[in-house]
């Protein structure tokens, strides 16, 4: 089955001495599935929404929608007439109309009659009847984003753009409204592009992710492939609490401070590597003959996080249960267990030497 949204090459810049906003971006997105644009400000996601929803227009490249060019090859479809609903960060909602004039605002090629029907079914889904009849300023923050996602529904659009939804919310009601909007989404079967700074966010919503760095695609794949297996360094350290720690490979695996680590790649002998270790990955041990010493502590609930200092001066993080807790100072033993680690090449400067995008190879032929 062909893509729902392709986007072949996408190229923008705003300004001809500016760097491109967006450079040379293809993606493809499946009917019914939610994709996540995350990274840095000023990465290209909202530049990449705006170029699907038509409020931009690419300098190359072109944007395909179902069958149907709406972007390039001389050809323009104004937002109007793509068939995308559109959830606004600041929810645009107006404050002159009520919850239920909101939501049916869309309808107005239906009779009275049938955009209130309409309105009022698409409201009973949000879970949102009992307030038809208020005005924004009666609602709190998670309404007024869940009235923005209803009146993107009502017209029944099979595309869903939405720009960072969530960001105005608290930390408690975004992880709740995440996961109603990640449930409405797939009930109503809509496909949707999410743009997103929030990791945890994209993670809890998405199908898949797209993460974006200078303009550029850097990975594209599943919550789980994106967190366990980063494609380039710029991925592994933006996505969850990362270290890396220097190595040299050797035929029995990655020589380390910590020892000899299995590696995920069959490397040349003497190759200089960085190993990406995860807190959830690393085990802390008291032992008074260990070879690091606790030198931070942050309680997290049913979990700690250490800070931990090597002989070298190195930190690295790993976590443990609550309780009992370890006293700073207290000298502990680390183990990264038999899972095979992820590396990156390392240059003299500690980064990625490869260009954004590039991925280390699977294999190094000695």
């Amino acid at each position: 089955m062909p893509p729902l949204i392709a986007l072949e090459g996408i190229s923008k810049r705003y300004r001809v001495d500016a760097a491109p906003a967006v450079e040379a971006l293809t993606l493809h997105l499946n009917k019914g599935e939610i994709l996540a644009l995350l990274g840095p400000s000023g990465c290209g996601k909202t530049t990449t929404l705006r170029l699907i929803m038509g409020f931009e227009v690419p300098d190359a490249g072109h944007i395909q929608i179902g069958d149907r060019v709406v972007a390039g090859a001389g050809r323009t479809v104004p937002p109007e007439q793509r068939g995308i609903g559109m959830v606004f960060q600041d929810y645009a909602l107006f404050p002159h109309l009520t919850v239920g004039e909101n939501v049916a605002f869309g309808l107005r090629r239906l009779s009275t009659d049938e955009r209130r029907c309409v309105a009022l079914r698409v409201l009973r889904l949000c879970e949102l009847e009992a307030l038809e009849e208020r005005y924004p300023h009666e609602l709190s923050g998670g309404q007024k984003q869940r009235v923005a996602l209803a009146r993107a529904l009502a017209p029944g659009y099979p595309i869903v753009l939405l720009d960072e939804p969530l960001a105005s919310l608290d930390a408690d009601l975004r992880a709740q409204l995440a996961a109603h909007l990640r449930r409405l989404l797939k009930r109503t079967g809509r496909t949707a592009v999410l743009v997103t700074h929030d990791q945890a966010e994209a993670l809890q919503i998405a199908d898949r992710v797209a993460v974006l760095h200078h303009g550029r695609l850097e990975q594209i794949g599943t919550p789980e492939e994106i967190y366990h297996s980063p494609a380039t360094r710029f991925v592994a350290g933006f996505i969850g609490e990362a270290d890396f720690l220097p190595g040299t490979a050797q035929g029995d695996g990655i020589h380390t401070e910590l020892g000899v680590l299995p590696t995920d790649r069959c490397l040349p002998a003497g190759v200089a590597v960085d190993v990406l270790l995860r807190p959830d990955a690393i085990e802390l041990r008291p032992d008074p003959d260990g070879h690091a010493v606790v030198v931070e502590r942050r309680f997290r609930g049913a979990g700690t996080l250490y800070a931990v200092c090597l002989g070298s001066g190195r930190h690295l993080h790993g976590r443990r249960s609550s309780a009992p807790a370890l006293p700073l100072g207290t000298r502990v033993s680390l183990k990264t267990g038999a899972q095979p680690l992820v590396t990156f090449p390392r240059s003299q400067s500690g980064h990625d030497p490869a260009p954004a995008g590039v991925p280390w190879p699977e294999t190094v032929s000695a």
